[in-house]
């Protein structure tokens, strides 16, 4: 990726910005408005939402504070887990368009793959699900469809019952939580990885002599350090934060590249309190 503006193209010919902003925990309506114009203004066009965030309301009114005519914004949120099922799949999109004030949402995605109380059925009810975000997609309700904590068996169970396959697979992804099965799955078939938490290993990675060398030699934060390690994996990342300086910040990483001895470093640093989440416990 070579600038900020790079785009992905998913599996149905959408182009997705390459770099994104999370927005969890970000309910404050003027911190999310001070986050998204800094982030806009900085060039990220990509801004992540879900229901679970409780937030989707206050992106909404963020990004009509934007001016929107040539800035391209690319939408994505996601199912919250109670409403998994086709009817409450499908009326949970449509109350995602409203809290966000738009005509269609960018990319809709399936928060997680096992749910409370549907443990036991979680193919049939991805499946149901699943079903509801064609049909949306169908409508133009939405642009892309696509699913969020998906490992390889949740994968497979789609696309061999489903009409369309997933368009992306947002994982955790960072030094230390690679996924590789899930990563290269999806590049099989085509699937857009994105990563989330990928600044998740700053505060052990900080403490690293190796990496402290590298923050010298390339003249980048650790922070900046692990965007551009995702970007060099060709995941999309998704920063996070509160503090429209620190945004501005991280999208500062198109104007050098990891070594590949030292992205082998990254690769094979491991931390024992950042474990990929465990998918199959009922969220």
């Amino acid at each position: 990726m070579e600038n900020i503006f790079d785009t992905v193209e998913l599996n149905n010919g959408v182009r997705m910005p390459a770099f994104g902003l999370g927005t969890s925990g970000n309910k404050d309506q003027t911190v999310c408005n001070d986050t998204i114009k800094a982030a806009v203004e900085a060039g990220y066009r990509l801004i992540d939402t879900a229901q679970m965030y409780g937030n989707e309301e206050q992106v909404g009114k963020a990004i009509h504070q934007v001016d929107l005519s040539d800035k391209n914004l690319f939408i994505t949120s996601k199912v919250d887990n109670p409403n998994h099922g086709y009817e409450a799949a499908s009326k949970a999109i449509d109350e995602s368009l409203e809290k966000l004030g738009l005509d269609y949402i960018d990319l809709y995605l399936i928060h997680w793959p096992v749910v409370e109380g549907r443990g036991e059925n979680w193919k049939e009810d991805n499946i149901e699900t699943w079903r509801a975000l064609e049909d949306a997609y169908e409508a133009g309700k939405v642009k892309a469809i696509g699913v969020s904590n998906f490992m390889v068996k949740h994968l497979e169970n789609l696309i061999a019952n489903c009409r369309i396959k997933p368009m992306v697979n947002q994982i955790r992804l960072h030094p230390g939580v690679l996924q590789e099965e899930t990563v290269v799955f999806c590049e099989k078939e085509q699937i857009v990885v994105e990563a989330w938490s990928p600044l998740s290993p700053i505060k052990q990675m900080s403490e690293d002599d190796k990496v402290q060398a590298m923050t010298k030699k390339y003249g980048k934060s650790v922070a900046q350090l692990l965007l551009r390690f995702s970007l060099q994996h060709n995941f999309v990342p998704l920063t996070k934060s509160s503090h429209p300086e620190r945004v501005v910040e991280n999208a500062d990483v198109f104007d050098f590249k990891i070594s590949d001895e030292d992205m082998d470093y990254l690769n094979s640093l491991k931390f024992d309190d950042l474990k990929a989440p465990d998918v199959d416990e009922e969220k």
